[in-house]
């Protein structure tokens, strides 16, 4: 385990806190049903600043001249690890993960007061757990309680989310390598999917073939529910039910991603069920192909996150246009934002340890200005048109839904795509040849 990159991004908090104190649990385990557990998926910014995968775990970084990375973490246990695997252990896992010192979570209630007492600031996620929110309640009181021997609560309350949410924007090396190969990964997946598909098959079906070939691979599963929609379920946006029969003549739209080590991708495809494209389906491909390269071509250092999102909409608008279902001008289209019948979300988000990564998107109050991009973030381009049954479109383009989705990283000269799955209409026919 190499904890290098977890404590150098420890210690850039605890630069930040002053004589502050930051406390920062990991996710609990939940009940599925009955004694069954879901799948455990520890707490991002936790994972962020640590790499531990345990559950019942926390970090409290203490500020100051002397200052301390400290876990708190399940102890030992011989008859535990035989029923539900290894446990590190407070002394072990000090040492693996490089903090300054760890003790059984179990003695985290007694030893926080002291821990929170004389500071100035007490950082906490205010509101992300309800349980957490009433402990770090009850460590306050518990100082305050003892005020007359001297003992003083922190006097300010602060939501550490804005810290990290800053630091998380922006990807280290290490982070930068994991998403790229959950990318290599997904894009794979894709690939085994097209090759798969045949008309009839159902939708589920190729989520299985995803599925097997990101587990196959290493991944950890799916960064989220996959999508895959046949025919008009791809003008679903979120459609996960993913069971019904493939019609020959439609396209399937697939949304999936897997999680590497805590990290996400996040791919979309759109392709013919067939293996070739029909001549309305083709032309609404290419709209959104070309939309989608003009908004990756929008991405570069200083440009603002609403930059990309433009320069899409300019090349669906006129998609549109030539299409015959809107007139006038782009800009006519664009002021009116006569699109959003037929496109009515943003061209992307940030990624990272979420699917849809935590980030600013705008810059002060809800009018100020966007985000600008700078090297090291990333984010997808996805830029759609959806054109479901009953929406004054004309017959032939009924049940066609086309998302397109990739991968971008911001660097110093202007981005890098590093999601492959193939994307023109000659590499995805090609690759979907039964003969």
């Amino acid at each position: 385990m190499n904890h290098q990159p977890y404590s150098r991004r420890r210690q850039l908090v605890l630069d930040r806190l002053g004589d502050g104190v930051a406390v920062i649990p990991t996710a609990p385990e939940r009940l599925r049903n009955r004694d069954s557990h879901y799948p455990y998926r520890f707490d991002s910014y936790f994972w962020y600043l640590s790499g531990f995968p345990e559950p019942e775990a926390a970090i409290v970084l203490v500020g100051g001249k002397e200052a301390r990375s400290i876990l708190f973490c399940r102890e030992k246990s011989d008859e535990r690890e035989v029923w539900d695997g290894f446990r590190y252990g407070p002394a072990t896992a000090a040492e693996a993960f490089g903090f300054s010192e760890a003790h059984p979570i179990a003695t985290l209630d007694q030893k926080l007061p002291e821990l929170i007492a004389n500071r100035g600031s007490l950082w906490h996620s205010l509101g992300h757990d309800a349980a957490w929110d009433r402990r770090i309640a009850a460590a306050l009181n518990t100082v305050r309680a003892d005020s007359r021997s001297g003992a003083r609560a922190p006097g300010e309350i602060r939501d550490l989310r804005v810290l990290l949410d800053e630091m998380r924007l922006t990807k280290d090396a290490q982070e930068i390598e994991l998403m790229r190969r959950a990318a290599n990964i997904a894009s794979a997946g894709h690939a085994r999917a097209m090759r798969a598909c045949r008309p009839g098959m159902a939708e589920h079906e190729l989520e299985a073939e995803l599925s097997y070939e990101f587990r196959r691979r290493g991944a950890d599963g799916h960064a989220y529910p996959p999508i895959v929609a046949g025919g008009p379920n791809a003008c679903i946006l979120h459609y996960v039910a993913n069971n019904r029969l493939l019609a020959g003549n439609s396209l399937v739209l697939i949304d999936a991603g897997c999680e590497l080590a805590g990290y996400a991708s996040d791919i979309t495809r759109t392709f013919p069920v067939s293996g070739r494209f029909g001549a309305e389906q083709r032309a609404v491909y290419e709209i959104v192909l070309a939309a989608q390269e003009a908004a990756i071509a929008a991405i570069c250092p200083g440009a603002s996150f609403m930059d990309y999102h433009q320069a899409a909409l300019r090349v669906l608008a006129q998609g549109l246009i030539d299409l015959g279902l809107l007139a006038g001008s782009v800009d006519g289209v664009l002021e009116s934002e006569a699109y959003k019948p037929w496109y009515m979300h943003r061209t992307g988000h940030w990624l990272g340890l979420d699917v849809h990564d935590v980030g600013d998107y705008r810059r002060g109050s809800a009018d100020g200005d966007w985000t600008r991009l700078s090297p090291g973030m990333t984010l997808t381009v996805e830029p759609g048109l959806y054109f479901r049954p009953g929406t004054n479109v004309p017959d032939h383009l009924h049940g066609i839904g086309v998302r397109i989705e990739d991968d971008v990283l911001v660097s110093d000269e202007g981005c890098t795509v590093y999601t492959s799955a193939p994307k023109s209409v000659a590499e995805i026919e090609e690759v979907m040849r039964h003969d």
